[in-house]
C-alpha cells in the first residue's frame, strides 16, 4: 500500500473472520474500524470498535462516514436457524449498509458472501457463471444479499462479492468443535454413505488475503475461494483422526436415514445442526479457482488436512478458556451437543 493507510471498515469485525481480517488488514497498515454488537480485546494500535446493529440505518451510516474500503461480514450463519434473523440481519443489514456506503462515498465494497448460494450444486466444480440455486433459508438469505449488492453496483457503487467454501483456521468452533471434542475423547465419527463426496475448506488467513486484494482492485466482480488441495470426506477426516493419534476412526452410516435424522432433529430443537448441514455433509462441493487466481494473483496456501490439523491443534491448546467463553459470535463458541452426545454413542 502507498500513501496514507487506507481507512477500512469490518463489519463484523469481532466474530471468527471478521477478527481475522482485521488482524491482516492491521498488518498491512490499514486504518481500521471494527462495527459490531459485540466488543473485541484484540484490537491494535490504529484501530477502534464502534458498537452498533447493522440493521440500524443511523449507526451505519455513522460507521461509513471518512470510509474508503467496507468489508461486509455481519451474518446470521446457518447455526442460528432463525429465518426472521436470516432476513433482518443478512438482507435488510446488507441493504443499509450499501446504502450508507455509497450515501458516504465508499470507494469499495467487499461482500464476503457463501457457497451456501449454490445448495446442493448442479455439477462440479462450481465457477463463478454457474446460477445460484440455495436449498434453505440461509443460502436464500445469502443470495438476497448478493442481488442487493448488484442493485446497488447498477447505481454506482463498487461491489465484489466473494464466496467462500466452509472457512477453518486455529480458533473455528461452532460444529467443529463437537468434531474436536469427539476425537480428543477417543470417540468415532461419522460420514454418510461411502464419504466420498469431495470438499473443499478454506483457511481464514487465505480468505483474507482475498478479501483484500479483492478490495485494492477496483471494478465489480465475483469470486470463488477455496483451497486447491482436498479430497473427500472420508479422507479429510481419517487424516484428522491419525493427526489426533486418539483411537478415534470413521464410521460409516446409511445417508438417506442419516439425513433425515438430521432434518427432522434440527427442526425440533434437538441438534445444533441446521438445515445446511444436512442438506450438504453428504454431497460434493468445490470451487473452481481460476478466476480469482488470474485477476487477484491469489493462491491459497492451506490444504483441507493442514487446515484441519491446525484448528485441532488450536483447540486442543485452548479447550479450558474454549468451553468458558460466553457472548461471543457463534464461530467463535463451544456448542451444545444435544442429541448428538445419543449418536455418538451409538457409532
Amino acid at each position: 500500500m502507498s500513501g496514507a493507510p487506507p481507512r477500512v471498515l469490518v463489519t463484523g469485525g469481532s466474530g471468527y473472520f471478521g477478527s481475522t481480517l482485521r488482524r491482516h488488514l492491521r498488518e498491512r497498515g490499514a486504518e481500521v474500524r471494527n462495527f459490531d454488537l459485540v466488543p473485541c480485546d484484540d484490537l491494535g494500535a490504529n484501530e477502534s470498535f464502534m458498537r452498533g446493529d447493522i440493521r440500524d440505518a443511523d449507526a451505519v451510516r455513522h460507521a461509513c462516514a471518512a470510509i474508503e474500503i467496507v468489508h461486509h461480514n455481519v451474518a446470521q450463519v446457518p447455526l442460528a436457524r432463525d429465518r426472521r434473523l436470516f432476513e433482518s440481519v443478512n438482507v435488510t443489514g446488507t441493504e443499509r449498509l450499501l446504502a450508507a456506503a455509497h450515501a458516504a462515498g465508499v470507494r469499495k465494497v467487499v461482500y464476503t458472501s457463501s457457497s451456501a448460494v449454490f445448495g446442493v450444486p448442479e455439477r462440479n466444480p462450481v465457477t463463478e457463471d454457474m446460477t445460484p440455486r440455495p436449498g434453505e433459508a440461509y443460502g436464500r438469505a445469502k443470495h438476497e444479499g448478493e442481488r442487493r449488492c448488484r442493485a446497488w453496483v447498477e447505481r454506482g457503487l463498487d461491489v465484489t462479492i466473494v464466496r467462500p467454501r466452509t472457512i477453518l483456521g486455529h480458533g473455528r468452533l461452532g460444529i467443529f468443535q463437537i468434531l474436536f471434542e469427539w476425537i480428543r475423547e477417543g470417540a468415532n465419527v461419522p460420514v454418510l454413505g461411502k464419504g466420498d463426496n469431495r470438499y473443499q475448506f478454506v483457511h481464514a488467513d487465505d480468505l483474507a488475503d482475498a478479501c483484500i486484494r479483492a478490495g485494492e482492485r477496483a471494478g465489480a466482480s465475483l469470486y470463488h475461494a477455496g483451497t486447491d488441495r482436498f479430497g473427500t470426506m472420508a479422507e479429510a477426516l481419517e487424516a484428522l483422526c491419525r493427526h489426533a493419534g486418539t483411537g478415534s476412526r470413521v464410521r460409516h452410516v446409511p445417508m438417506a436415514p442419516a439425513v433425515w435424522g438430521m432434518k427432522l432433529t434440527s427442526a425440533l430443537g434437538l441438534s445444533p445442526l441446521g438445515a445446511y448441514h444436512a442438506l450438504m455433509y453428504g454431497r460434493s462441493m468445490y470451487f473452481g479457482l481460476e478466476r480469482i487466481t488470474h485477476e487477484l494473483g491469489w493462491k491459497p496456501r492451506w490444504s483441507n488436512d493442514e487446515m484441519l490439523a491446525e484448528s485441532y491443534d488450536w483447540y486442543l491448546a485452548h479447550r479450558d478458556q474454549v468451553l468458558r467463553t460466553t457472548g461471543a459470535s457463534r464461530h467463535r463458541s463451544p456448542v451444545g451437543q444435544g442429541v448428538l452426545r445419543l449418536v455418538r454413542s451409538l457409532l
